[in-house]
């Protein structure tokens, strides 16, 4: 009689279980979807206001690279002297100073396109040192020249940068 109501007993619970169960599985699925979609509409938000900022971070190091491009570099910065290696040092101190200038932006950009941008600059400027380092390159003018011949037999490292960043930023749209 006992085991008979204790089974009966069993038999009336066994639908709440079952119910209880079922409501508890819905009830997490439904905890865990208003999670994500809280998240979803955070991201989206933050990207509504990192996405501009992320963009002038592109546009910055563009124009870095464009200021670093040698043939650019040159018209800027004038030899102080007829010494190459001054000159070749003036320009090395001008790249690293834009360089700093940009430092922060690389929390903005992504690592990959970051050592893209410091290739291209250290290319740079082996590339100066380089030309200076040559023996038949008597003054700051003759430097100057080598300098601007070297580009019209290969592309400057900047332009490897700049269709880095270019690639990159097709990516985001």
């Amino acid at each position: 009689m006992i085991e008979n109501n204790i089974l009966q007993l069993l038999l009336y619970l066994l639908p709440a279980v079952i119910v209880a169960v079922i409501a508890y599985y819905f009830f997490s699925m439904h905890t865990k979807n208003e999670e994500q979609r809280r998240r979803f509409l955070l991201h989206k938000e933050n990207q509504k206001h990192s996405f501009p900022v992320r963009l002038q971070a592109y546009e910055r190091m563009t124009l870095f690279l464009e200021r670093i491009a040698p043939g650019n570099l040159l018209v800027r910065t004038k030899p102080l002297n007829e010494d190459k290696n001054d000159y070749a040092s003036l320009l090395i101190r001008t790249i690293e100073q834009e360089f700093e200038h940009n430092l922060a932006q690389q929390i903005y950009v992504s690592e990959e396109c970051w050592n893209v941008i410091k290739a291209s600059k250290n290319a740079t400027i082996t590339n100066l040192r380089k030309t200076a380092a040559k023996e038949g390159i008597k003054d700051a003018s003759e430097f100057r020249q080598q300098v601007l011949t070297s580009l019209m037999e290969q592309e400057p490292p900047s332009e490897t940068g700049l269709s880095y960043i270019k690639r990159e930023v097709s990516a985001l749209w």
